[in-house]
This record gives structure tokens, sequence and C-alpha cells, in this order.
């Protein structure tokens, strides 16, 4: 079982009311949330862990969660709040203001984390959920305890706003990289992290020698490039396709990438140390074709298997 870990929340979404004013609709959404949601219908055996609400908002996220198939069993319940996300839209540009103080979420503690089962295989970790403590040190927590037997992924999804001691970030974000295997970033964030002014290929392969087996770079429509150790990068365009909506979009990628591994049997600290750039090219290559889809429809609504 591929074990998803960080933020679930609510996205408070503005759509006009009778009145003529805008009320907002609450959407289920977060990073880690959309690409374990994605890997449930993909058909991938999978849970998420994070803090969830026993308020309605919690509830919404937990049957969303079963409905796409994904375990809860390692879900932490508390009676605080959710995470809220009011999206605003002034002349096309969105931006967000986050009511996230004491919530379920943010205040995991290491102490929360549940003792896993021998089925968890592999761990994904990302979003603004390795930015905001408690729950950042949690995880950390999490993958130093069980992550040396299972495969690690990480995706960052680095949001500067979230992030209060940018030093304390960077260290934590230090040792989650050293303890990972697969590391995906997009173009921002490679430039966030490594700002020295050389290229991105150059940063991907100094994030190699810091642990990471594959390090993938996306790049919105210019497509993705992975970089193993010892070998050429692996380039694969991004599928063509209406596009609708992008959130969600890089998460379905992460979920098609885990799941082409995992059907290859790829998906553990073994195999994935001696990954093929044809594996890779492979995996990355179902990561967009699932991609593609999200972003062809409203919202992040990931595809189910039938789908593709």
């Amino acid at each position: 079982m591929i074990l998803c870990c960080g933020e679930a929340l609510i996205d408070m979404i503005p759509e006009p009311t009778q009145s003529g004013q805008d009320g907002f609709v609450p959407h289920c959404g977060g990073a880690v949330f959309n690409t374990s949601i994605a890997l449930g219908r993909l058909g991938v055996r999978t849970g998420m862990l994070t803090g969830l609400s026993d308020d309605m908002f919690g509830r919404q996220l937990t049957d969303a969660l079963v409905s796409s198939h994904v375990d809860t069993r390692l879900i932490v319940t508390s009676n605080r709040p959710t995470t809220l996300a009011f999206l605003k839209l002034v002349n096309g540009h969105a931006s967000y203001t986050f009511y996230d103080e004491n919530s379920a979420g943010r205040m995991l503690e290491p102490e929360d984390m549940p003792t896993l089962p021998a089925d968890v295989s592999a761990l994904y970790f990302g979003g603004i959920s390795l930015a905001c403590e408690p729950g950042a040190d949690a995880y950390l927590s999490l993958v130093k305890r069980d992550g040396s037997e299972r495969a690690v992924i990480l995706d960052p999804n680095i949001r500067a706003g979230f992030i209060s001691d940018e030093a304390r970030y960077r260290a934590r974000l230090e040792e989650m990289i050293s303890r990972t295997d697969i590391l995906k970033v997009s173009d921002e964030d490679l430039n966030w992290i490594h700002q020295a002014p050389v290229s991105l290929a150059q940063k991907a392969k100094a994030l190699l020698d810091k642990g990471p087996t594959l390090v993938i770079v996306t790049r919105g429509g210019e497509g993705a490039t992975g970089y193993l150790k010892g070998s050429e990068k692996i380039d694969v365009p991004a599928e063509r396709v209406q596009i609708v909506d992008t959130v969600g979009a890089g998460d379905t990628f992460n979920a098609g990438v885990i799941a082409k591994l995992s059907a290859r049997g790829l998906l553990t600290k073994d195999q994935l140390a001696s990954l093929s750039p044809k594996d890779v090219q492979e995996a990355l290559s179902f990561g967009a074709k699932v991609a593609a889809v999200t972003v062809s429809r409203a919202g992040a609504n990931p595809p189910w298997a039938d789908e593709l």
C-alpha cells in the first residue's frame, strides 16, 4: 500500500448566489489529498495519513477519500477545526486566504504518528504539511522512523508564504531529501531550493548527490525531465489537450508516476536503486497522461483507470 502523508483541506470556492453576491462552496483539496485520490482512482492500493477534524468538513474529506477507494485507517481524528482556504479572484488572478491555526492537520505531533502496518510499502510526502509546524516535524519523525525500509517519494510543492522560519524549513527539507528515493520538483521549486545561477540540469544533479535515486523536474506545459545518477536526462513532453483548469495537475502527475512504478513492481528501495532510463520514461509518460485528463476538466478531478 502507498501511504500518502500530508494535508487534506477544504478549498472555499466563490460562486454566485441568487442574490447576486458570491457565496463560497466547499471543495475537498490539498496537494497530498489530491495525490491519494488520484492513486485510489487508478486502482493502486492507497492509504492516507493526515489529521482530520470530526467536524462537517472533516467528514466531507473522509467521505471523498472512501469514495475513491483510499484507506482511512491511519487518519488521526480530533475535534480541532479543518483547514480552510478561501479563494479570491481579482482580474483573473487567484489568491488564497488560509485559516489554519490550531487545525486538526497542522497540530499533529510526532507522538501522534501511528504504527504502520506491514503492508505499507511506500511513503509519499509533500505540500504545505512540510512547512507548517508542528505537523511538519511529525512527518519528518515518521520518515526518520519508517522510511529506511520503505520507498520514499517527496514533492515539496514549495509555497513560500507558508514558511515562517526559512532556515528551519530548509534544514527540515534537506533532511527529508536525504532520506528520499524519488524527489519531484517543479522548476520553480528547484530554483527556490538551489538559488545559484546555474542550469536546471546542474541543480537537479546536485540534488541527486544529496540522496535521491531519481529527481524529476516538471516544467508545466513543457513537460518533465528525469535525472538518474550516471545516466543522461530523460525528457517527456506534456500531453497536448484543451486546458480547462490546472489545479491538481502536479498532484495527479505524481500519482501517475507512482502508479506505473508500482504496477511494474519497481516501488521498493532495492528496485528504485537500479531504475533504467526506460523505466523512468514509461513512468513519466504515464504521469503526463494522467495529468492531461485532470487539466482538461474543472477542479482537481483526477481520472479513473477506465477513463485512460
